[in-house]
């Protein structure tokens, strides 16, 4: 087996997960490259059930899973992952588990804004004009990431720094929640929580290209797992009600910071008939 990605190749409901979990037993790396913690995968191995949003599919196996650069991490939405998955036996380590220096995380202003946002989205004439997202912030998140504001996971490391970069998120949002009736973000109280988990998150912090580019001379086997589907693609979708990252095998490169080559076969997913 070579290098495969895997995407869907309609509405994000192809079935995915139960091919990412077979070709994963062949795999010795599995890569996030896009999404955030609405990617649900449930997973069947020995009779157990586990159930994964932001962890890469074989973490249950104990291979190396790698979250890329071009996921937006929810830390507490993780660092919950990783306790529900270890409270079934599957031991989480900075061994099997590399997060991306350079992802950016999806702070509780980014669920709050999503929102409150799509509450407001109605049409003039009562018709209804939402989106549809899941409210878990990971579209706010991606503008921050792309309005050059946003906190990576490389940031928790200097709590010094990170007070300065909070004051500059929130000289964008505050304005924003104050149009949508909500009140002004905590600043001190935000960098406090994200003092507490920094040591939880940082010893699976690594520069994931590096890890990879390492994987790859060693001649092993990288899988890289995709979220949503190429319906939902932010740029060749069914704007505006797509997702808000590229999820074509493009960006498996991209989202990972391997070269071009580094998607290998490409495998797209389709059903039957769709339901949307």
């Amino acid at each position: 087996m070579a290098n495969v990605t895997v995407i869907g190749a309609q509405w994000v409901d192809e079935g995915k997960g139960k091919l990412v979990d077979w070709l994963s037993n062949r795999a010795d790396v599995v890569v996030r490259f896009q999404g955030g913690h609405n990617a649900g995968h449930t997973l069947v191995v020995d009779g157990k059930v586990y159930k994964l949003a932001l962890l890469p599919s074989c973490v249950v196996q104990g291979k190396l899973s790698v979250i890329g650069n071009g996921v937006v991490v929810d830390p507490w939405h993780l660092l919950n992952e990783i306790e529900k998955i270890e409270a079934q036996g599957v031991r989480i380590t900075p061994d099997i588990l590399v997060i991306a220096d350079n992802a950016c995380l999806i702070l509780p202003v980014h669920p709050q804004l999503d929102v409150a946002r799509e509450a407001s989205l109605m049409g003039r004439n009562g018709g209804i004009t939402k989106i549809g997202t899941t409210g878990r912030g990971i579209g706010p998140a991606y503008e921050d990431k792309v309005g050059r504001r946003a906190i990576r996971v490389s940031d928790l490391a200097d709590a010094d720094a990170l007070a300065a970069k909070i004051e500059r998120l929130l000289a964008h949002h505050d304005p924003l929640r104050k149009g949508l009736g909500l009140e002004p973000i905590d600043a001190d109280a935000l960098l406090a929580s994200l003092v507490e988990l920094a040591p939880k998150i940082l010893p699976f912090v690594q520069p994931a290209w590096r890890v990879l580019d390492q994987q790859v001379k060693a001649g092993k086997k990288i899988l890289f797992e995709g979220a949503q589907g190429s319906f939902l693609v932010v740029d060749h979708g069914t704007y505006p009600y797509v997702t808000s990252s590229n999820t074509v095998a493009g960006q498996a490169a991209a989202g990972s910071g391997l070269g071009p080559s580094g998607a290998g076969f490409v495998l797209g997913i389709v059903k039957a008939y769709t339901t949307r």
